[in-house]
């Protein structure tokens, strides 16, 4: 039986990822604690796992967590200012990276997995990146990062993210191959969507005013700062704070939450037990399962637990 940990947990992303990992590389696997504290978050993932996740990490002593095998996080990306002065585990202080700090080194699990946005790689001319290997080293563990697009991996959404991970023990880990085919779009959509989803006349016909279709297939439109219309069979990174037009499918109407959750590679049978607003920022929020299972089916086989071949 392996043993997870799933902090920062949201509403489950790294903990539908590890099941499959784990479904797939025949292995039992539990998670023995997660921890979240938004509490509409809390509600889905107790919706969707059973159990309600325990609240604000930074009160919870190291002591307490469960003894486990494999630690997952996908930490919030701020505050790093803090971060860079090149202090080692001081440094993290004030920065909910800590957290994943004084956990590793109280229980020392075997392996870790940690997921964070893109602009980490360079924040802070990259002294915030360096700072937190040096303390993952400084804890025992070998560390490898690479930053993954959901589109090498099946799934209609350019969302770039990093991921960390670690190892206590010498052993041989390799990235995951970033060939799967894309999902198509039309896969993805929903049809007879109700008309609360549809802009205005007004935003629609600006949007066509700037982009014309290209083609047949379904696309999704952005606009960007500069007020430049795309047109792609894909979409553009989900974002949590984003306005509710920033992407159209066609031009026309938003996602529904259901469309969202499945450009994140959720399954079908996760129960979206949320607001729209709620349900989009959760999304927004959410990591691309399909990689993270790819990355985790890795770990497991690196480490000796997978009777599989690494993807």
């Amino acid at each position: 039986m392996i043993r997870c940990i799933d902090l920062f947990a949201g509403v489950g992303g790294f903990r539908c990822a590890m099941q499959a990992a784990a479904e797939e590389a025949s292995l039992a696997a539990a998670c023995v604690f997660s921890s979240e504290i938004d509490r509409d978050c809390q509600q889905v993932y107790q919706a969707n796992f059973g159990e309600l996740p325990q609240g604000d990490i930074t009160q919870i002593p190291a002591a307490a967590v469960p003894e486990h095998d494999l630690l997952l996080a996908g930490f919030p990306c701020q505050p790093f200012s803090i971060i860079g002065q090149r202090k080692g585990f001081q440094d993290a202080r004030g920065t909910l990276f800590f957290d994943i700090a004084r956990i590793l080194a109280e229980k020392k699990p075997a392996a870790f997995v940690l997921e964070n946005v893109k602009l980490l790689v360079g924040h802070n001319q990259g002294k915030t990146l360096a700072t937190i290997v040096e303390i993952l080293h400084e804890l025992g563990y070998s560390v490898s990062w690479r930053v993954l697009n959901a589109l090498h991996f099946g799934l209609p959404q350019k969302r770039e993210r990093i991921f960390i991970v670690g190892f206590r023990q010498s052993c041989c880990f390799t990235w995951p191959a970033e060939n799967m085919p894309m999902r198509p779009l039309r896969e993805i959509l929903e049809r007879d969507v109700p008309a609360e989803y549809f802009a205005s006349a007004r935003i629609q016909e600006k949007r066509r005013a700037k982009r014309s279709p290209t083609t047949e297939e379904p696309t999704i439109w952005h606009e960007n700062k500069s007020g430049n219309i795309s047109a792609y069979p894909y979409s553009c990174a989900l974002r949590a704070g984003a306005s509710y037009n920033y992407l159209l499918v066609n031009g026309e109407r938003r996602l529904t939450p259901r469309e969202m959750f499945r450009l994140q590679g959720f399954p079908e049978s996760f129960i979206i037990a949320a607001s729209y607003s709620q349900a989009r920022k959760q999304a927004g929020n959410s990591l691309p399962v399909p990689v993270a299972k790819a990355v985790i089916r890795n770990v497991l086989e690196a480490c000796g637990w997978a009777a599989q071949q690494p993807v």
